[in-house]
């Protein structure tokens, strides 16, 4: 039985104006994910990685063509509409973290639960954070944590959504190689267990390399790899 479609990128394209004219930063991009897959977009810094992946994820409208995220056509939704949409089915996963620095890990990782309005929302922060091994420390803020203990509740806060599709933009770009590693390990260990689809973002081959799936991309246009 084939598993459904989850996202899919038909003639995607995107243009911004510049000095010298219009630039093309994403060039008719198609592909399709199915559900539980994990695939890797991975190209040289300037190829349009992290443009495509704002696309993707309803962050950022395309010139022309269409997005279709979990049977939804992002293109055919207002901004309340796409932000619907994230809140529901999408976790992301950045390379800077971003974590909320006035809130505690447990705090920060309930944050899209409580906006979602779940009445479990501490109990499912308490198992998420437990799950990525930060049980003991729940109560301490982003300052207080180490590089890969952040990246570690950002995955927390990630998954705890239950998202349909997870993006992760370089998730070990600002880590050391032993704590990158750990962290890589962690991601492709859940997203395996909660049957997440995976959509990565990398200049790392050896990362890549563990998705089931890896498009180059270069000056805006996807390759297989």
């Amino acid at each position: 039985m084939t598993k459904d479609i989850v996202l899919e990128a038909r003639e995607l394209s995107k243009e911004v104006s510049s000095p010298e004219g219009r630039l093309a930063i994403v060039q008719k991009v198609s592909f399709s994910v199915h559900a539980g897959e994990s695939a890797a977009i991975v190209g040289a810094s300037g190829a349009g990685k992290s443009t495509l992946l704002a696309l993707l994820a309803g962050l950022d409208t395309p010139s022309d063509g269409k997005v279709l995220l979990a049977g939804e056509d992002l293109t055919t939704l207002d901004e309340d509409g796409r932000a619907r949409l994230r809140a529901e089915r999408v976790g992301f996963v950045f390379q800077s973290f971003h974590l909320v620095p006035a809130l505690t890990a447990l705090e920060n990782v309930m944050l899209p639960l409580e906006l979602a309005g779940r009445s479990d929302a501490k109990a499912a922060a308490l198992e998420a954070l437990d799950r990525v091994g930060l049980r003991e420390r729940v109560g301490h803020y982003p300052r207080q944590l180490s590089g890969g203990e952040q990246q570690r509740v950002a995955i927390a806060r990630a998954f705890v959504v239950r998202p349909a599709v997870l993006f992760a933009d370089e998730p070990t770009g600002n880590l050391d190689t032993v704590t990158g590693a750990r962290i890589a390990d962690l991601l492709f260990d859940l997203n395996t267990r909660s049957g997440t689809t995976l959509v990565l973002v990398t200049h790392d081959r050896a990362l890549a390399a563990r998705c089931n799936r890896v498009w180059v991309m270069e000056a805006g246009r996807l390759a297989q790899g």
